[in-house]
């Protein structure tokens, strides 16, 4: 994705986020035919600025375009469970991220003892699930908070309400993605894209 559409993509999230704090109706989107192809995406609502999550949601699967993914996420990334709705009077404190994701890819290990392995911080996000259980963390998550694979993976079965070590269980399906992640500087301000190393 090319740094012109990272910008497109936080521009579009950012209208959305702050129509809906707003209460307003979200208008029309101008954004180029790359964005009409389906791909999975997240929006996270950082506070400005201590950086503190004030709201993520999205869509792993390909199953919208970007542009419908973004703007759906960007809306309810406003009212994440987690939180208090946002408020209009927070917008020029947030700063707003979009993640574009590659389809989600099963990782699958003969020796789940290996897992730790198959897995790249900083490039990788996971997705746990088992059952009704599924919990998904971005490959920006353990970069954060500086964790190793291993506890990266006892955190993704955490998120899908399992125990840690639940990932050790031929049970639990596990799928890695990776994710191109841009970011307002300050709010409204400059897009950048993120890595992660």
């Amino acid at each position: 994705m090319k740094d012109s559409e990272g910008e497109v993509a936080v521009h579009i999230a950012r209208q959305a986020v702050d129509a809906e704090a707003r209460g307003a109706t979200k208008g029309n989107v101008d954004a180029p035919e790359s964005f009409r192809e389906k791909r999975g995406a997240f929006v996270t609502l950082n506070s400005y600025p201590d950086h503190l999550l004030r709201g993520c949601i999205g869509f792993p699967e390909p199953t919208f375009s970007l542009a419908s993914a973004i703007l759906q996420a960007a809306a309810h990334a406003c009212h994440d469970p987690r939180f208090d709705d946002l408020q209009e009077d927070e917008l020029d404190s947030i700063v707003v991220e979009v993640s574009v994701l590659t389809p989600p890819q099963e990782i699958k290990a003969v020796d789940r003892k290996k897992l730790p392995e198959m897995i790249d911080v900083g490039k990788d996000g996971l997705i746990a699930e088992m059952g009704p259980y599924r919990g998904l963390l971005l490959p920006q998550v353990p970069v954060e908070w500086g964790w190793e694979a291993q506890m990266f993976l006892d955190q993704v079965c955490i998120k899908a309400g399992m125990a840690p070590n639940m990932w050790l269980d031929k049970r639990t399906r596990l799928y890695k993605f990776q994710a191109e992640i841009f970011a307002e500087s300050s709010p409204r301000g400059k897009v950048v894209r993120k890595e992660l190393s």
